[in-house]
């Protein structure tokens, strides 16, 4: 179930990390835009994943606690 399978195992799955994916980019200041974002620095796309992944720790925390 890699590649280019868009289909999800989820309902809902996609737009909740495209709503995600959004919070991060304006929360290090990258102006995300619906569709293709092919035009974003190596820099700016790293800051977005790494933003995501500093939530997604974050939260796993917050849930063992």
């Amino acid at each position: 179930m890699a590649g280019s399978n868009k289909s999800s195992l989820v309902p809902g799955a996609r737009e909740a990390l495209d709503k995600f994916k959004m919070e991060a980019a304006s929360e290090v200041g990258v102006n995300l835009k619906q569709g293709y974002n092919g035009d974003l620095t190596s820099k700016q796309a790293g800051s977005v994943g790494g933003q995501m992944v500093k939530k997604m720790i974050e939260a796993y925390e917050n849930g063992m606690k």
